[in-house]
């Protein structure tokens, strides 16, 4: 496996946050298994900037020409994954995923995605959402880490304090998830 794990069972991943305009990029996964920021693994070798291009191109075809980077989360945010998706026949096994998250603008504003650029494509539709909606999109376990960071990227998102208010929802599903997440690695 070229991914890298930690010691402490936790694989190292980019996560993507794709802005146009004052929305952000949602894709289904193939086959109607949810939606999700495009992320991914970070290969031995690579930088997490490398991984990030990479994983962009890969996912929805877009490349780095196309994006403006405005910033990343200041350490890795982590998940666990619950015990029935822990691959127990791999070595190291993986228990989780540790993250560096990444906030990017979109440039052309007619640019098309191409979910078509590996052999088994991650995402088959896309939709564009307000900047708080994936929280409550995305699968209940990954929760706690897309509340993060879009809470520690809102301010380059929406620079001189215009950052959208939050849902209704939003502390009462926030609260919750961080009693129930793991602490953020170093």
């Amino acid at each position: 496996m070229s991914d890298l794990i930690d010691s402490d069972g936790f694989r190292a991943n980019v996560g993507i946050i794709l802005m146009h305009r004052d929305q952000v990029f949602l894709g289904r996964r193939t086959g109607g298994r949810g939606w999700q920021f495009p992320q991914g693994g970070v290969r031995r070798g690579e930088s997490l900037e490398e991984a990030l291009y990479r994983e962009l191109e890969e996912e929805i075809g877009v490349g780095d020409a196309d994006v403006a980077l405005l910033g990343q989360t200041d350490r890795w945010l982590r998940y666990r994954l619950p015990a029935r998706y822990v691959r127990r026949n791999q070595q190291p096994v993986c228990i989780g995923q540790k993250q560096r998250w990444f906030l990017l603008r979109l440039k052309p504003a007619d640019a098309a995605f191409d979910f078509t650029r590996t052999t088994a494509p991650e995402f088959d539709q896309f939709r564009w959402v307000p900047y708080w909606e994936p929280v409550k999109e995305v699968i209940y376990f990954k929760r706690a880490v897309y509340a993060r960071a879009l809470t520690e990227l809102v301010d380059l998102a929406f620079p001189g304090g215009k950052r959208p208010p939050q849902p209704q929802w939003w502390e009462r599903m926030a609260e919750r998830k961080r009693r129930a997440a793991p602490a953020p690695a170093d």
